[in-house]
């Protein structure tokens, strides 16, 4: 069974970063996930315009951008022109009065349109956008801070989501505490793809490249 893995680079060590994004590369991994946090719509700050536009012209990757910021509308162009056409932009829609506007700016310039589910986000509320994005990513832990413990009401929500997904053209990613069970589990689901931060990639005192192999060859 075919899943994306993506890494969550806010978790990398910076003290080598050119060297992590090529081990990452290296060792097999899909895309790069930057979590780029305002201090507001979240309590912590994480990764900046500058690390996304040196990861971007480190890799030819694609990069998966994940706003946790307020108000999207005002800035995301700042993002999309640090970009390739055909990476990702996701945006929470409690941060933005008209998250469809920034939507369609996102739409427009020739990325993929993503919105990020917080775990107390009903699927009610985002039912509408479902229809106009490309990928939903779910949080299983409230955003801000890896390392979280995974909330797991967020299961019943991502098997409801999963009952849509074929009806409504997105596809589904898992971020927060991503486990080797949570794979075993989600993958035959039917969930598209998995941002794998510190539970899993990073922090493991093994090579890159035999932890997403591992991941790979999982009896799904």
């Amino acid at each position: 069974m075919s899943f994306e893995l993506t890494a969550s680079m806010m978790c990398a060590n910076y003290g080598h970063l050119a060297r992590e994004v090529t081990e990452l590369e290296n060792a097999g991994i899909d895309s790069f996930h930057i979590d780029i946090m305002d201090g507001r719509f979240v309590a912590n700050f994480a990764m900046s315009l500058n690390d996304l536009s040196y990861i971007a012209k480190t890799t030819n990757k694609p990069l998966d951008v994940h706003l946790m910021v307020e108000h999207p509308n005002n800035t995301v162009e700042l993002f999309i022109r640090n970009l390739r056409k055909g990476d990702t932009i996701y945006i929470h829609p409690e941060a933005e009065y008209h998250p469809s506007a920034t939507l369609l700016k996102i739409i427009n310039a020739g990325m993929v349109p993503g919105i990020a589910i917080n775990p107390g986000t009903s699927i009610e509320t985002i039912m509408e956008m479902l229809r106009i994005v490309d990928k939903v990513l779910v949080m299983s832990v409230n955003p801000g801070d890896a390392g979280q413990m995974y909330l797991p009401y967020v299961g019943q929500k991502i098997d409801r989501l999963l009952k849509l997904k074929d009806e409504m053209e997105f596809k589904i990613y898992w971020d927060g505490a991503c486990s080797r069970e949570k794979v075993l589990e989600y993958a035959p689901k039917g969930v598209d793809g998995f941002v794998l931060g510190t539970t899993l990639l990073f922090g493991k005192d093994r090579p890159y490249k035999d932890i997403i192999n591992d991941i790979r060859a999982l009896n799904i």
